[in-house]
């Protein structure tokens, strides 16, 4: 890459175009999604060049743009590789669309035009799915390419007030020195354990990969949220009944934030929770200045609530799709479709834009400069 031409990226399974966002400098040559609302979400944030709607598997390498590009960036599927979810693992029909995507950049390999750098992103459960045999055997696929990667497990709690966890796999061809070995924060437990279970080539090919730590997060949930009197709120009848489904601890977390002096802010999701050899129904609520997870609005218990205790009182509400995408620090110029459910489902499939953007300059684009990677 020239030094003053801007790095050119492929994005797949490319969502609301978070990822994009979060590149910034980066120049995208191709977007693909399977989702008409997420690509018809992206062409109206960054129009429709190189922007394909398709099946990554009915794909063929003569549909991507010629030439090399600097990054391939893959958020494939993740309901059967998470922690909630069936963890069906990579050779599952959702999940097991990351092997469509491989198969384009081994194509692109054959031709000698395989991207620089690879960015897999997922939920952290791929590090221990099937045992770990997922990650293990998507560890033996880089290295058998001749490709050097290694992971790092991010929040994005540490740029925005949202609990948000997520695996970055980095992968490149050009020598370049990582560190000695795993550093905290972002070498977790879960990746120095995953990097255990290797062997052979695949643990011959791992680079403890170095990224600086954030300044401390800026703001709190208070702070995103829309003002009160322009969001629907929930009536009492309605607002005492989702309260009946709160346990006995989130119960006394509810009423010390009610006899707090001022405003408490907090979130919530309804969970089902076995107690007593029975499944129950539980609102499971926070009042920390931080949101939960955001999660797919499938089902009535995906929503998550807000609530306000104030003056002796609790008022409850859905999060909205606007105040769901400032937690993944996406900008109020972004076009929302008008369906709350599509609006939600972006944000809740999407990748945090500042980890995106963290990782982009202090990884991502020194790899490509050939610069030694450091942790600060």
């Amino acid at each position: 890459m020239n030094a003053d031409a801007q790095p050119t990226v492929l994005e797949f399974f490319a969502g609301a175009g978070l990822a994009r966002l979060g590149l910034g400098g980066w120049r995208t040559a191709f977007a693909n999604d399977l989702d008409p609302a997420k690509t018809r979400a992206y062409a109206a944030n960054f129009g429709s060049m190189g922007l394909r709607q398709d099946d990554v598997w009915d794909l063929s390498v003569e549909d991507l743009p010629s030439g090399r590009a600097d990054l391939a960036w893959a958020s494939s599927p993740c309901q059967d590789l998470s922690l909630a979810g069936t963890r069906g693992g990579l050779t599952a029909r959702r999940s097991g669309a990351f092997w469509g995507f491989w198969r384009l950049i081994e194509a692109l390999d054959d031709q000698g035009r395989a991207p620089r750098l690879i960015v897999i992103e997922n939920v952290t459960g791929l590090l221990t799915s099937n045992g770990g045999e997922d990650f293990r055997t998507l560890a033996e696929t880089l290295a058998h390419r001749g490709w050097r990667f290694g992971a790092l497990e991010i929040d994005a709690i540490r740029w925005v007030p949202q609990s948000r966890p997520r695996l970055f796999i980095v992968a490149t061809r050009d020598s370049v020195a990582g560190l000695s070995g795993p550093c905290a924060p972002f070498h977790s437990r879960g990746v120095v354990e995953a990097h255990g279970r290797l062997s052979g080539d695949a643990r011959a090919a791992w680079c403890w990969w170095g990224l600086s730590e954030p300044l401390p997060m800026r703001g709190d949930l208070d702070s995103l949220l829309e003002p009160d009197a322009d969001v629907v709120w929930f009536d009492d009848d309605r607002t005492a009944q989702l309260l009946r489904h709160l346990g006995s601890l989130h119960r006394q977390r509810l009423d010390a934030a009610a006899a707090s002096t001022g405003r408490s802010v907090g979130t919530g999701f309804k969970r089902v929770r076995m107690e007593k050899g029975r499944k129950v129904q539980r609102l499971e609520i926070r009042f920390d200045g931080i949101a939960g997870c955001l999660r797919t609005p499938a089902g009535g218990s995906s929503r998550q609530y807000v609530l306000v205790a104030q003056d002796g009182g609790v008022r409850a509400r859905f999060l909205t799709p606007r105040e769901a995408m400032r937690l993944m620090g996406v900008g109020d110029d972004y076009r929302l479709p008008a369906s709350v459910s599509a609006g939600l489902k972006l944000a809740g499939d999407g990748v945090a834009v500042p980890v995106v953007r963290a990782l982009s300059e202090g990884l991502l684009k020194p790899l490509l400069a050939g610069q030694a990677v450091r942790a600060a």
